[in-house]
C-alpha cells in the first residue's frame, strides 16, 4: 500500500538539478544577500563575535542556514520553469 502511495508522487516530482557552477553560484549569492540583511538587523547581539566579521556566530550560522533554503528554492524554481 504504501509503495504504490509512494510511486503515485514520485511521478509528479519534478526533475532535480545536478550540481554545476551556476548552482553554487546562486547558493553563495543567496548566502551572501542575507548575511548581509544580517548586518543591518536591529536584533541584540548575543555570542561570540566572528573574528572578521561584525556579526555573533549563532547569527552567520543562521544566516547561512536560511540563505542555503533560499537559495535552493531559487534553484529548483529556475529549474521547474526550465531557465537552468
Amino acid at each position: 500500500m504504501l509503495s504504490s502511495i509512494l510511486l503515485a508522487a514520485a511521478a509528479t516530482v519534478p526533475a532535480t538539478p545536478e550540481w554545476s557552477p551556476t548552482v553554487g553560484i546562486i547558493i553563495s549569492a543567496s548566502c551572501l544577500v542575507v548575511l548581509l540583511l544580517t548586518l543591518g538587523s536591529k536584533a541584540p547581539k548575543v555570542g561570540p563575535q566572528m573574528p572578521v566579521l561584525p556579526v555573533t556566530v549563532p547569527a552567520f550560522i543562521g544566516a547561512m542556514a536560511f540563505g542555503h533554503v533560499i537559495g535552493i528554492g531559487i534553484v529548483l524554481g529556475l529549474t521547474n520553469i526550465g531557465r537552468l
